[in-house]
């Protein structure tokens, strides 16, 4: 099979790199608990909830987007066309900073650091084993249009 059919991904990595990772986040709170000053004030609580609602918006948005155009939503399956407007003309992973600025609200709610541990590794789990592969399928598919594409938009934020 050659470059341009071939799929992104054989599993969609990213989705379970983020549950695991918010379960880990849940067991090591319980396990190894990472001492933090509580807060007197709603603020975290608060923060912690415009992040999630800002994360489950830019999903949806971000889903839609890609509904609109017709193409691929499951990191395993290939993309029809290259998308870069909506939440795409910022990032080029916007339901993945979905998942990690959601992860982070979680961490404000709960005061629980290890939260912000686990978004980072994450991040940087989901970069080496889906993102770069993702590219890789929409640099065979869509050539110097992806290749400008990156040049202007950044992979994460």
């Amino acid at each position: 099979m050659n470059a341009y059919r071939a799929k992104p991904l054989s599993f969609p990595w990213p989705a379970l790199l983020y549950a695991a990772a918010t379960l880990a986040a849940v067991l090591l709170a319980r396990h190894s608990p990472i001492p933090v000053a509580h807060s007197h004030g709603w603020f975290t609580w608060i923060s912690g909830g415009v992040l999630v609602t800002a994360a489950i918006w830019l999903d949806l948005w971000a889903v839609k987007t890609l509904l609109d155009r017709h193409t691929a939503v499951m990191p395993y399956r290939c993309a029809t066309c290259l998308v870069t407007y909506g939440p795409f003309r910022f990032t080029r992973n916007p339901i993945y900073l979905g998942y990690t600025l959601m992860m982070i609200g979680f961490g404000l709610i709960a005061l629980n650091p290890w939260f912000f541990i686990m978004a980072v590794a994450a991040v940087i789990l989901t970069t080496i084993l889906a993102v770069r592969n993702e590219e890789r399928h929409l640099l065979s598919r869509f050539g110097f249009e992806f290749e400008r594409y990156c040049r202007h938009t950044s992979r994460w934020i």
